[in-house]
This record gives structure tokens, sequence and C-alpha cells, in this order.
């Protein structure tokens, strides 16, 4: 009964954007190691979360206490808006620091990377993204589009970020007839159907569906993968700062991240074992992201992608 009554006095308020089963799974499991927190929660895409966010903050009704949203970027434009507060926390000595806030703001929770995905029959077998702009796979290549995907936006910024690829790359892929459009889960039909044999895409689509037969190869480029880290932050003004600090602390421990693993996503951790169907973490390589730089460059981004590869 005490528990009970605990449980009901410490409730945190949960924004994320997870899939509504992973985000219950969680949830579930946070409050099985901590009984005396409970968790209320709302689930929404990223985009839509954050307008409900500041919409709230203006008219000063109900907040969330912890955030666990897509990227770094969007976390980033709510530390320029003075909105969360840092936490060092102990967990972090187990990440590569590419993967948190040096001042402790956000901690990346999982690794969702972007490569390249082709159909088996098809006639090439690319491993490079250089390999995407060759003449011989002109006119059938698909990827998201940054102007309606997260993770093709941070793409984007770690291909443009990287002095090997730069925009030239980009504007080397719309040469070569690349076609941009959608979000991830189109890209990857319409490669598992050979309607484009080629495709840049988030690993964990086909790699899950090519275990169930999918006819289909997922590639970690040779010059480093863009990564989306799903971080989870304290806001500023959340109720219960030490009940929202053991949350981050368990979504980054190590139980949080075998967690992540057996969901089929790439923990953040160095030290927990990648799921079913994805290489040795060592054997990935990411490239880096200045998450601030991109925030400040986004519009001019897109812009510029807009004028390359239309609507």
């Amino acid at each position: 009964m005490a528990a009970s009554a605990q449980a009901a006095e410490t409730t945190l308020t949960l924004y994320t954007s997870q899939p509504s089963s992973d985000a219950q799974q969680t949830i579930d499991a946070f409050e099985a190691a901590n009984p005396d927190i409970s968790i209320e929660w709302v689930r929404d895409g990223t985009t839509r979360l954050m307008a409900r966010l500041r919409s709230e903050l203006e008219v000063g009704v109900s907040r969330p206490d912890v955030l666990l949203i897509a990227d770094a970027v969007t976390m980033e434009s709510l530390i320029t808006d003075d909105l969360l507060q840092p936490y060092q926390s102990p967990e972090r000595d187990a990440f590569d620091t590419q993967l948190y806030h040096s001042d402790g703001y956000y901690y990346g929770t999982k690794l969702i990377t972007t490569g390249i995905v082709y159909n088996n029959r098809a006639a090439e077998a690319p491993q490079s993204w250089q390999d995407l702009t060759d003449e011989a796979l002109k006119g059938q290549v698909t990827m998201p589009s940054p102007l309606y995907s997260g993770a093709a936006l941070i793409h984007l910024a770690s291909l443009t970020d990287n002095t090997a690829l730069g925009w030239d790359y980009i504007e080397a892929l719309a040469a070569n007839d690349a076609e941009a459009q959608g979000g991830n889960g189109g890209v990857f039909k319409a490669v598992a159907s050979g309607t484009k044999p080629y495709g840049v895409v988030v690993d964990f689509l086909p790699i899950r569906e090519a275990i169930k037969g999918s006819p289909v190869t997922f590639v970690f480029p040779e010059e480093g993968s863009s990564a989306v880290t799903e971080p989870v932050a304290i806001m500023k003004d959340a109720d219960d700062v030490n009940a929202a600090r053991r949350f981050v602390d368990f979504v980054i421990s190590e139980p949080g991240q075998q967690l992540v693993s057996e969901m089929g996503y790439l923990p953040a951790r160095d030290d927990i074992a990648p799921p079913t169907g994805f290489p040795p973490r060592e054997d990935i390589t990411l490239m880096p992201l200045d998450s601030e730089r991109a925030l400040n460059e986004e519009a001019a981004a897109k812009a510029r992608f807009s004028e390359l590869f239309g609507d």
C-alpha cells in the first residue's frame, strides 16, 4: 500500500516520439525498476509534439517533465529557448562523447543509422555513398526527403558537413536523377518491390525485414553512417527533478540499453551487443554531426535541397 501511495505522489509526464509499443515497453521496464514512480505519457511525432509543447508553454498549462524524442537538432532548439536543464548522469562514461551534449542537456538513447539498401536482384552492390552517383545507377536511387523526414534532415546535415562529400555530393546525386520524396517507409517498399533497385534508408527497416525473407541487403557505407540518436532530456521546469534524473539514468543504463537492443535497435552504449542482423558495434562508423550548426543552417539547407530535388 505504501508503495502505491508513493507511486501516486511521484508521477512523471513523458512526451515521446517512440512508436507506441516501444514507449510502452520502456515505461513498463522503468516502472518495474522504480516502483515508487509512475509515468503518464503522450506519444506523437516529434514535430507535432514540439508544436504542442510550445503551445502549452504559451498558455501555462500542463507540460512534460522529460522528453524522449527523435533527434539532437530539436533538442538544440530547446536549449536555445532555455527550456531544458543540464544533468551530468553517471552513466555517461559508457558513451562516446559525440552521443550526448557536453553539458548534459541531452543523451542519445539509441542509434538509428542511415545507410544504403539494395534489392538482391539489382545489378550492383553499392558499398559507399559515392557509389550512388555512378552513372550505372542513374535514375535508380530513391531516398527520403529532408523536407518530410527528420532522419533524412540529419542525414543531409551529416553529409554536407563531411569534407569528403559536402554539397558537391548532394548535387551529384541530383545530377544522377536520384529521387527524393516522402519518408523511409516508402523508400524501403520501393526497393523491396524492385521499383527502385537502390535506396537510402534507416537501418532497422531492411535489417528486420531481410531476416523475415525480404530480398534486400543493407550496407553501412565505407565513409560512415549518419545517425538519429533519439535523445532523452529533462525540462527546465520539471516538477520532480530527482525522478526525472532517474528516468534519464535508466534509459541510458545497461538494463535500459539492453531493452533497446531487444526492441531491435542499435544501442547507444558501446558495451551492449547489437540486435540480430547488425554487425559488431566496432564495425559501424558514425559520421559526426554538429547539431547546433545543423539547427542554424536548417532553413537554408532545406531551401537548397528543394532547389535540387523539388518539393
